[in-house]
């Protein structure tokens, strides 16, 4: 498409059946400390009471899964390096796709130049409010909402990013697809800390993409030795899922691998000052987590690894950490390699 979207939906703002689904989800408190998942009221399923005057809604989807990565399962299988998820090694998506959906904005309101009785009211979107993507995504025909909660399109698998205009304008409003899950559970079976709980139902309590983004204080310890050396998010779910034999390699350039994140050490991250933080994660979604949560990460990451001289004197340095997060985790890393 011009704008570089690869594909885009319109549905109504009908989301009465999501409405349900999610206040069962925040009743179970399956959204841990995301408390911001249980505010707003209904606006996270009335997008009207949103933005007022919404009629339509406008999804876009974006393929995101960078050029030239290092392979996912090799990375993963080695405990000495660093897995960040494929969603974060480029540019931050919230930045590409916002400018992307703006320019479509531009571009409506010129052809409406023609029609001055047609006001054109709008606001985008792109993980960055109560807004229920997914469903959203799903009821404007982009995939369907498969067994561990992300979008899968039959055509394209699930490594893509969802964005949203919300819009007063009346336009066509494309059917939905039907779900291709079947009887398939790779999704569920492979999760290391079983966080899809049911079919459709994730608990982000156990999720490590929640455990080491969202989550800002401790880890819970029975839970560390299953994130393994994931770092940053988790793709495992989408890495085993059959319909991303399908998944096209993203054309955008902002999704390229940036500093080598797609095949860093553990222990040469671990030694990063903060300053080369912000040096070599600036324009990254990892930037947002900030430098000690990072270190926490791979502190975790450290004590899963294979014990050797080299992991032990990195964990060292750091165990008089000005901050009792880090500390409290590197002693916990210290430990899986027996040394107090």
């Amino acid at each position: 498409m011009e704008l570089g979207f690869d594909q885009i939906g319109i549905t109504d703002t009908d989301l009465q059946a999501a409405e349900t689904n999610h206040q069962t989800w925040i009743a179970k408190n399956f959204h841990g400390d995301m408390d911001y998942m249980a505010k707003h009221g209904v606006k996270r399923t009335q997008p009207a009471e949103l933005v007022p005057n919404t009629t339509c809604i406008i999804s876009a989807r974006l393929d995101y899964f960078p050029p030239d990565a290092a392979d996912s399962k090799t990375t993963l299988q080695d405990n000495t390096k660093a897995y960040i998820s494929r969603y974060a090694l480029g540019r931050d998506y919230h930045k590409v796709m916002r400018k992307k959906l703006q320019k479509l904005c531009d571009k409506i309101q010129l052809e409406l130049v023609n029609y001055p009785s047609k006001s054109f009211e709008y606001r985008v979107f792109t993980d960055s409010a109560p807004v229920l993507e997914v469903a959203l995504a799903e009821k404007s025909g982009l995939g369907w909402r498969g067994k561990h909660t992300l979008l899968i399109n039959k055509d394209r698998g699930s490594w893509f990013f969802i964005g949203e205009i919300y819009t007063n304008l009346p336009l066509i409003i494309d059917e939905p697809t039907s779900n291709h899950c079947g009887s398939c559970t790779n999704c569920i079976d492979v999760c290391p800390t079983q966080a899809i709980v049911a079919p459709y139902e994730v608990d982000a309590r156990r999720c490590i993409s929640y455990l080491t983004i969202e989550l800002k204080g401790s880890i819970p310890v029975e839970l560390r030795p299953l994130i393994g050396n994931r770092v940053y998010g988790c793709d495992d779910c989408q890495l085993f899922c059959p319909w991303n034999k399908f998944a096209e390699i993203a054309t955008t350039p902002d999704f390229a691998v940036k500093n080598g994140l797609d095949n860093i050490s553990l222990v040469d991250c671990f030694y990063w000052s903060e300053e080369q933080f912000k040096t070599n994660l600036a324009g990254s979604p990892i930037y947002r987590i900030g430098y000690h949560q990072w270190l926490r990460n791979i502190a975790v990451g450290l004590g899963n690894a294979a014990t050797t001289p080299k992991i032990v004197a990195a964990l060292q340095s750091r165990v008089n950490d000005n901050s009792e997060l880090l500390q409290e985790h590197v002693k916990w890393a210290l430990k899986q390699h027996k040394v107090g």
